[in-house]
């Protein structure tokens, strides 16, 4: 049975497709901080790659077990396996997750790339910095260990070992399917509910409106479907994407337009276009 939903009439309802960050969450705090009304439906089901995970704590293993045998070796060298370590991720929100593993684990490593936003700016980024890092005439740079799930865009491999590239310029990738995603079981259900609930707070008002912010491909076909037995009357019930990748999805795949794709992947750029998106709703509703 889905769970009972209920919004306060004071602030606008905006229908969070994410499962909640613990201890804290920046969307949370900001959509309450800027008279919303913040509900989390979650989406995604993950489930791990258990023996490519292995693999990767093996090569961790190896690293920290050459480590110490320099350590053996020479006491005035101390290595750390984290010591030149770089993790390239995108978006903000991702940076956020992998500090805190980093300051657990790898404490010598450096998180880079978080503010470039999408896939295809990080591949360019990649470029210039891991290029920089080596001189053609030291040999081959070593490939880039790319950690993904089974449903991902190829834009970053492709970038990076395009064949425009010269050979001195490219980047070998291998990627290496850590996690599987799925729907949530009672996902459409639920998302059904919070929609129906917010009715009440649209009848209030022609002013009033609620979002849906959807941050990934996964379970679009179920918040189409939802939204699409709305009926006829005038929609109030907008929904934003959190970048592109999601946006052109709801397009090409279900011929969705989505009313706002944030600039940058994270809740200001979410919550500015949202911002920017009513100032016109409500000036052509004063227009009419």
């Amino acid at each position: 049975m889905p769970p009972q939903f209920t919004f306060n009439t004071s602030s606008t309802p905006i229908l969070l497709l994410k499962t909640k960050s613990s201890p804290t969450d920046s969307y949370e705090e900001y959509f309450s901080a800027h008279s919303y009304t913040p509900t989390f439906i979650p989406v995604l089901e993950h489930n791990f790659h258990t023996p490519n995970l292995t693999i990767v704590k093996q090569l961790f293993q190896a690293v920290e077990g050459f480590a110490t045998i320099l350590d053996d070796i020479d006491e005035s060298t101390k290595h750390s396996s984290s010591q030149s370590l770089i993790l390239y991720t995108v978006g903000p929100a991702t940076s956020r997750s992998l500090a805190s593993i980093r300051d657990d684990h790898l404490p010598h490593s450096t998180i880079l790339g978080s503010e470039t936003g999408n896939g295809e700016n990080l591949a360019h980024f990649i470029l210039s910095h891991y290029n920089s890092l080596y001189d053609a005439q030291d040999g081959p740079k070593p490939p880039l260990l790319f950690l993904v799930g089974e449903q991902r865009r190829d834009i970053i491999p492709k970038t990076l070992m395009a064949g425009s590239l010269s050979p001195e310029q490219r980047i070998g990738v291998d990627e290496l399917v850590v996690y599987e995603t799925g729907v949530m079981e009672g996902f459409e259900e639920t998302f059904a509910e919070a929609v129906r609930a917010s009715e009440e707070f649209l009848g209030g008002g022609g002013e009033r409106a609620v979002w849906v912010v959807v941050f990934s491909p996964t379970g679009c076909d179920a918040m189409v479907r939802v939204l699409r037995g709305l009926g006829d009357g005038e929609r109030r019930v907008f929904v934003a994407t959190i970048g592109p990748t999601t946006r052109d999805h709801l397009k090409n795949k279900y011929g969705f337009e989505a009313h706002v794709c944030a600039e940058k992947p994270s809740q200001e750029g979410v919550g500015m276009g949202i911002e920017e998106f009513m100032k016109i709703w409500r000036k052509n509703r004063a227009g009419q």
